[in-house]
């Protein structure tokens, strides 16, 4: 469980007549357990803001503190071994290595750790059980359907156990049926303690966040809960109930 501090972010490019602004003054908290959505149009900083929640992209001011920890402070080295152990990441083009299964593709974020490789294997079986891919670990990326790909994509964020998950537009390359099933999982997680932080342009994936901060040329525009989004998650509810469609059913819809 960690809290997220973000106080007066800025990211700037180039230099003097050619500096860019990226992000400007942007300042926030997640709390332990959110599931929040960052919002914007293209260019709005969405990018820039989610590689500095994942200690990857130095702000050029203000400071960012995970569970009390001022993360720029740390040196490159522990930066390394904070990313491992508080962040897991899902990214829209699934990152998979083509020529490794997709149980190896999922034991990757444990290889330095000092551990036996059986235990390592047993641990990524376990994530893909978890996603529903456990008959399908032996499979090549190149053998596996969208849906597949990402479930193991989450798989191998999620195999550390980390506190915080961060998604950029994880359903951009899936189709809506799929796309729902991703998010259900999402849900799942979410529902367990995980953080998680989504980029994302779709309306339809917002409605399954608690809050979106919503980014405009760099800078917060509206960090409140959004009107519409309760509404859908309600009547998202409501349809469930009503259809017996739960979270449950996600795994018969992804493949």
């Amino acid at each position: 469980m960690s809290t997220i501090l973000a106080r007066q972010l800025g990211k700037s490019y180039g230099k003097d007549s050619g500096t860019v602004r990226a992000l400007s003054d942007v300042s926030f908290t997640i709390a332990s357990g959110e599931f929040v959505g960052v919002m914007g149009e293209s260019g709005a900083g969405k990018s820039t803001l989610l590689s500095i929640l994942g200690a990857m992209n130095t702000p050029t001011s203000g400071d960012l503190q995970v569970d009390g920890i001022d993360v720029y402070a740390l040196k490159a080295e522990q930066r390394a071994d904070f990313r491992r152990e508080f962040l897991g990441f899902v990214f829209q083009s699934f990152h998979l290595i083509p020529y490794l299964t997709l149980l190896e593709n999922v034991m990757l974020p444990l290889t330095p750790l000092a551990m036996p490789t059986r235990e390592k294997r047993a641990r990524a079986s376990a994530a893909l059980q978890r996603v529903g891919l456990e008959d399908k670990g032996g499979r090549l990326p190149g053998e596996a359907s969208g849906g597949e790909k990402e479930r193991c994509a989450i798989a191998r964020a999620v195999v550390n156990a980390p506190p915080v998950l961060l998604a950029d537009e994880p359903t951009g390359n899936l189709d809506t049926r799929t796309s729902d099933a991703v998010m259900n999982l999402f849900k799942g997680l979410n529902a367990e303690g995980m953080t998680i932080v989504m980029v994302t342009h779709s309306s339809r994936c917002a409605s399954y966040v608690e809050r979106i901060l919503k980014l405009n040329d760099g800078r917060i525009a509206n960090t409140a809960p959004d009107p519409k989004t309760r509404f859908v998650r309600s009547l998202d509810k409501s349809l469930q109930s009503s259809s017996g469609c739960g979270t449950s059913d996600w795994q018969a819809a992804v493949d």
